[in-house]
């Protein structure tokens, strides 16, 4: 039987429950990332494309600014921190659930400070300073296998001295460099540069662990190495970190582990490992697949370009997210949501409770309530299952007319934001205009707007989860009174304080009685 107990990631403030996968979309502010780099190096693009990535699905946003691709050249923590800090702070102050992918002590500390949600760490946590910041954060923390060397520094000199292949791939890398007249990880004094470097060229060029090797054999009769050893190398490190930060005090419920696509692995390897997705998901914790665009991945679908993988990519992950894996990592946020939304709607049933809030200013208000209810009701995989009475509210947000307001509850089995596309649909088929320059407050048959949803929080600039104003909105609060028993003691539960009536806008004025749809 497969664990299906996945709860919650608690990431800083944020608990990000995992009861389907969750999309964490790469953001490189890097020139030389392996299939993006330099496309987002500006932190104005930055920024953009991070909030892009929220709109198109992602629930996270995983910032980088250094390049770990075969023969990568290292960046100084100063350097790293000038290109992340800017697009870190700007994420957060929009809402984002922001990680940062960083293996440098002082970055992490940095963004620590900031309020960043997550630390990505390449390394797995095997320096000790990262251990400590983690422990005195409330982070969620990635913990990734990061290939042989990386894990087990002090076997490297004895992992090379056994392997020819290294010697010699060592040795024409040296001599490629040489020629380029670039300096080596080794020339800049950085450890973990060389052990992470070293790991990539390795890979790069198809040279594998000697414990792999012993259990494959160069004569193999298989089309595969054999799972056993290779699971016990990445569970066993996996495992032994996890515990180590549990030991320094970084809770349980904080840690998700990544096997670590493509570092230090052959492309057998990483099928392996892929197809055992659901023996690590039994271990206990969130796991992460981040194959997006690797080598293996065009290796077992034959497209040569990293950029060109994106299809290939979402085939991996929702294999990986069916077999356990709830966070996905990706470049192409918008075509691994939309596939996810569709798979997960059809393969795993489970519904979810939300809030609609309804509101017209023009014409037969509460008939248009009445027919918005009715619109929604046929959304597919969405029913009604309440609705207040209509409300008369006064003027707000610079509306010149007294508003008919309700709030429907719906059950739904679709993703906030493909429920958000068909709310809009309902507006348009009801006539809604909106003029340039009323930011949406103008005249209007029907508002629909999303303001709750169970279980969902959501930052963009289509949506956000809890909508921002529902803290002082009288003219929802009130009519959610008629749906749940105490709302500000049910939105507390979801980390939600509402204003005191006395602080609110839109004071309802009038009942204007039940709503027959």
């Amino acid at each position: 039987m497969l664990r299906r107990d996945f709860a919650t990631w608690q990431c800083g403030d944020r608990e990000l429950p995992l009861a389907r996968p969750r999309v964490m979309g790469i953001l490189n502010v890097t020139p030389d990332s392996f299939s993006d780099g330099g496309e987002h190096a500006d932190t104005a693009a930055a920024v953009a494309h991070g909030l892009a990535l929220l709109d198109a699905g992602a629930d996270i946003v995983d910032v980088g600014g250094e390049s770990t691709r075969p023969g990568f050249t290292p960046v100084d923590p100063e350097e790293e921190a000038a290109r992340v800090v800017p697009v870190v702070r700007e994420l957060l102050d929009a809402g984002a659930l922001v990680s940062v992918d960083t293996r440098h002590p002082s970055v992490a500390e940095l963004c620590v400070r900031l309020g960043v949600h997550v630390l990505n760490d390449v390394t797995g946590f095997t320096d000790p300073a990262m251990v400590r910041i983690a422990a005195e954060s409330e982070c969620g923390v990635v913990v990734m296998h990061a290939g042989e060397v990386a894990d087990h520094p002090t076997r490297r000199s004895v992992l090379l001295d056994s392997d020819p292949r290294s010697r010699e791939a060592a040795a024409e890398d040296a001599e490629a460099e040489v020629a380029d007249g670039d300096d080596t990880p080794a020339d800049r004094g950085d450890a973990s540069s060389v052990r992470l470097d070293e790991v990539m060229r390795r890979s790069a060029r198809g040279v594998t662990s000697p414990t792999v090797r012993l259990a494959s054999g160069s004569n193999r009769r298989f089309t595969l190495p054999e799972s056993a050893p290779i699971m016990r190398r990445i569970m066993g490190f996996l495992g032994d970190q996890a515990r180590t930060l549990m030991r320094a005090g970084v809770a349980h419920d904080r840690i998700c582990l990544d096997p670590g696509a493509g570092f230090g692995k052959m492309a057998d390897e990483d099928v392996v490992i892929q197809r055992a997705c659901a023996q690590m998901a039994s271990m206990g914790y969130p796991i992460m697949c981040a194959v997006s665009r690797k080598r293996f991945v065009g290796a077992i679908s034959g497209v040569a370009a990293a950029a060109d993988r994106d299809a290939a990519t979402i085939g991996a992950a929702l294999a990986a997210a069916e077999a356990g894996a709830r966070i996905l990592r990706v470049h192409d946020v918008a075509g691994v949501s939309q596939a996810l939304n569709a798979y997960w709607s059809i393969a795993h049933p489970g519904q979810s409770r939300a809030f609609v809030a309804l509101g017209s200013n023009v014409g037969d208000r509460v008939g248009y309530l009445a027919r918005a209810c009715a619109l929604i009701n046929e959304i597919p995989l969405t029913c009604v299952s309440a609705v207040s009475h209509a409300y008369e509210s006064e003027p707000a947000y610079g509306i010149a007319t007294p508003v008919a307001n309700a709030v429907a509850e719906v059950r739904t089995e679709l993703a906030p934001e493909v429920l958000l596309g068909h709310l809009m649909e309902v507006e348009q088929a009801l006539g809604r205009t909106r003029p340039a320059g009323q930011d949406g407050h103008g005249p209007r048959t029907i508002d629909c707007d999303l303001v709750f949803v169970e279980g969902e929080r959501h930052a963009g600039e289509r949506l956000r989860l809890p909508h921002p104003g529902l803290v002082e909105r009288d003219f929802v609060l009130v009519p959610m009174e008629d749906l749940v028993h105490d709302p500000a003691r049910y939105l507390r539960h979801a980390g939600i304080t509402v204003l005191p009536r006395e602080e609110r806008v839109g004071i309802v004025l009038a009942d204007l009685g039940a709503i027959e749809w």
